[in-house]
Parts: structure tokens; C-alpha cells; sequence
């Protein structure tokens, strides 16, 4: 009895999520045999099981497989160029007062207009082909990661930095012993938000101009009425948004445990 208080306490929010996530899809495949829909909202309406059979017809019409690489290529490299730039970017302006004044008006712009309002101009610029998708994927992934990164930088506190200083630190070590690790908090979060808007870029792309990609499975599937096929792409992309913030918290634990070791030297 012990031993199983222990995995409970162990693994509490995995088996908290876990359960509620599986008693709500217990309570939406019982609702037509509860409940008595209208003829209208009944056509519509359809259940996990059917999700999963549709799921299984895709994937032996091999549908799913090339939707999928497609979304995500455009995923893993428009959030790639995000990282590529977005992080230096941002550690780069929060210590220097001159590209700070230089680029924070551009940067505030761009980040307060919404992303898709450029979606006709990348369509014009790069054609419906796969690198207007991942244009739109960087620019909505770029901005979050820049502005928490250069947060975090503007936060570090200045006691370290002037006690680094003191000791005859340049700024390159000054940067990857004191700004990098403490800002490490701020650029998790930046990362968890750049995720969720590539994958809302990737969404949003393929609605609108493109012939392959979940998202446009999606679009395809609502036009003719498949709401099934529909739900199946929501849940892939449901199922993606909690691994990659899964993993993006073991990777906020692993460099969490960086932070101590990096103040112990001081």
C-alpha cells in the first residue's frame, strides 16, 4: 500500500492529467447514448471512435504520413531560423544600449501587428509552396523567444555581473557565465511560447494556400463535411503541443540545475 502511495505521489500530475483528459473523452463517446441531439448538431457530431477509425483509414491511404511531413517541415524549420536568430538577437540587445535603441521600435511593431496580415504578402513573395508556411511560422515564432530573452538578459542581476567584471571578465565570459544562465527561466518560457505560435503558423499557413499539410487536411476535411477527419488532425495537433511542452520542461530542468553550479563559482 505504501509502495503505491509512493508512484501516486511520484507521478501525481501525469495521473491527475492524465485521468481527466481520459474521463472527458469517456464523456464525449457517452453522449449520443445520453443524450438525444437535434438532427442538425447529430450530423455534425461524431465520436472519439470514430476519430480513431478515421485516423486508421488515413493512415492506410497513407495520407496522414505525407500531411504530416509536410507540416512538419515547416514546423521544425521555421522554428529552427526562429531559434537562430530570435536568441542571439535578444541577448545581443539586452546588453547593448545601441542596437537596443536601434531595433526595439521594429521589434515592438512587428510584434504588436498581427501575423496575419503578411500572409498575402509572403503568398505574392514565395508562392503557395512550402517556404511561405515556414515564413509565417518564423515570424510568429521569432518575436516571442527575442523579446523573453532579452527579459531575461535586462534581469540578470548587475551584483554578478560587476563581481565577473571585477575579476577581468570580458563580455564573452561575462555572457556565457552570468547573462546566458540566469536568463535561462526567461527563454524556456520564450520557447514554450515560439511552439505554440509555430505551430498556430503552420495551422493558419496551410489554410490558407497550400495543397499539402495537416492544416490543410483540416480545411479539406471541414469543406466536405468530415468532422471526424477534422478532430483527427486537432488531436495530432493537440498531441503535439503536450510532447513538445513536455519536453521543453525537462529541458527547463536540466539547465535549471546549471544555474546553482554557475553561482557556485561566484
Amino acid at each position: 500500500m505504501r509502495a503505491l502511495a509512493n508512484f501516486y505521489r511520484e507521478r501525481e500530475p501525469a495521473i491527475l492529467g492524465g485521468g481527466f483528459i481520459l474521463s472527458l473523452i469517456l464523456a464525449w463517446q457517452s453522449v449520443p447514448s445520453l443524450v438525444s441531439l437535434p438532427q442538425g448538431i447529430s450530423l455534425f457530431f461524431t465520436t472519439p471512435v470514430e476519430v480513431i477509425k478515421a485516423f486508421h483509414q488515413l493512415v492506410v491511404q497513407n495520407q496522414i504520413q505525407s500531411h504530416f511531413y509536410v507540416s512538419a517541415v515547416e514546423f521544425i524549420v521555421g522554428l529552427a531560423l526562429a531559434i537562430l536568430v530570435g536568441l542571439p538577437l535578444g541577448l545581443v540587445m539586452g546588453r547593448s544600449k545601441i542596437l537596443d535603441a536601434m531595433l526595439d521600435p521594429f521589434v515592438t511593431a512587428f510584434n504588436a501587428t498581427p501575423r496575419l496580415i503578411f500572409l498575402p504578402l509572403l503568398i505574392l513573395w514565395f508562392g503557395i509552396g512550402i517556404w511561405s508556411k515556414i515564413t509565417i511560422v518564423f515570424v510568429g515564432a521569432v518575436f516571442p523567444l527575442l523579446i523573453n530573452t532579452y527579459e531575461g538578459v535586462k534581469n540578470v542581476d548587475r551584483v554578478l555581473v560587476n563581481v565577473v567584471r571585477s575579476f577581468g571578465a570580458n563580455e564573452w565570459q561575462t555572457m556565457k557565465t552570468v547573462v546566458l544562465p540566469n536568463s535561462v527561466p526567461y527563454i524556456v518560457v520564450g520557447l514554450r511560447l515560439a511552439i505554440g505560435r509555430a505551430l498556430l503558423g503552420v495551422v493558419v499557413g496551410e489554410f490558407f494556400a497550400a495543397s499539402r499539410g495537416l492544416g490543410y487536411m483540416i480545411a479539406n476535411a471541414a469543406t466536405n463535411y468530415k468532422v471526424d477527419v477534422v478532430f483527427v488532425g486537432v488531436t495530432i495537433f493537440m498531441g503535439l503541443s503536450l510532447i513538445l511542452t513536455y519536453f521543453v520542461k525537462k529541458l527547463e530542468s536540466r539547465l535549471s540545475r546549471w544555474r546553482p553550479e554557475t553561482a557556485k563559482n561566484f
